[in-house]
């Protein structure tokens, strides 16, 4: 019984022995992930355009001492002037409603400290979409003999700005990765593989925008100089950073 029992005890020392090396994958596992060091670099690209396309939002305002006067001189005003628009050649799909309201003129009495309607104040505002930068000049003046009181902006745009914004966005990664290489050997390093590279769309500056309240400031021709436009974008980037041996 003795010898039975030495035998057992020891064959539950063996067993122990070769499970052990068993548990040390299982520990390592449960490790954290060694740390990887990281650069992180910002920029910014810059393109420009010439604009060949134009929006214009023109508005008729009229008052009147009842609502319905006011919106029916305002619809003749305004049908005036998109009629006269699309005899210059604007294609009637390219003129659409932006802005319709209808709001009481009130005057406030400082005597009897009492507000009161003495009428009715109608706004239309049609946005006029200009395929030819050329044409912009001659629209505002139609519009302004016609009876427009309101020019509510003018608006310079490309048709195809992808060309410019894909140079702007070159030029903004290869910024982000002079500079991120520039902090790599100041660090006592080199860059890696790049991790992530992310862009926001800063979009196109206007480059022309103009308000109008009375025709008589617009009865010589008006100059138009489209200038041009400018196109920014913005990147962000991180690498790994390799520290020398």
């Amino acid at each position: 019984m003795r010898r039975l029992s030495t035998l057992w005890h020891s064959s539950l020392l063996l067993l122990g022995v070769v499970l052990l090396p068993g548990r040390a994958p299982a520990q390592a596992g449960n490790s954290a992930s060694p740390f990887r060091p990281e650069i992180t670099a910002s920029s910014t690209g810059e393109a420009q355009l010439t604009p060949d396309r134009a929006a214009v939002y023109i508005g008729v305002q009229t008052r009147a001492s009842t609502a319905n006067a006011a919106a029916r001189d305002n619809a003749q005003r305004q049908r005036s002037i998109i009629d006269a628009i699309v005899a210059l050649g604007i294609p009637r799909e390219q003129i659409s409603t932006e802005n319709y309201t209808v709001a009481p003129d009130s005057r406030y009495d400082q005597q009897s400290q009492r507000t009161t309607v003495v009428g009715y104040v109608v706004s239309n505002v049609v946005r006029v979409e200009l395929r030819r930068i050329d044409q912009v000049g001659s629209i505002l003046d139609t519009a302004l003999a016609k009876g427009a009181n309101q020019i509510n902006s003018l608006d310079f745009f490309s048709s195809n700005s992808d060309s410019a914004r894909h140079q702007a966005l070159g030029e903004a990664v290869a910024r982000a990765r002079s500079d991120a290489e520039a902090m790599a050997r100041a660090a006592g390093g080199s860059l890696g593989a790049l991790v992530e590279l992310g862009t926001a769309d800063m979009g196109p500056r206007p480059v022309y925008r103009m308000q109008v309240m009375d025709a008589a400031v617009a009865r010589a021709p008006t100059p138009i100089e489209p200038g041009q436009q400018r196109i920014q974008v913005s990147v962000t980037a991180r690498w790994l950073f390799i520290q020398r041996q």
